[in-house]
């Protein structure tokens, strides 16, 4: 899927730091309800992963229960 991004809306997460090694996710898509965009902060110009919001919900949770941590 490739939507219009044009009014996205992209935040940081406030626990990124200085490093500029960050992703930005746009929670809102006006083209494309029920998605979520992410892409990296240095390159916003570059390719963006969007995903559904069952997708990021999976994700987020998976996140808060430690599926991805290094071992």
């Amino acid at each position: 899927m490739s939507p219009d991004l044009s009014g996205a809306i992209w935040r940081k997460s406030s626990k990124s730091g200085g490093s500029g090694q960050c992703v930005e996710v746009a929670l809102e898509l006006p083209s494309a309800p029920g998605h979520v965009a992410v892409r990296h902060s240095r390159r916003p110009g570059a390719e963006v992963i969007v995903y559904t919001d069952a997708e990021w919900s999976a994700f987020l949770a998976g996140a808060r229960n430690g599926e991805f941590d290094k071992p």
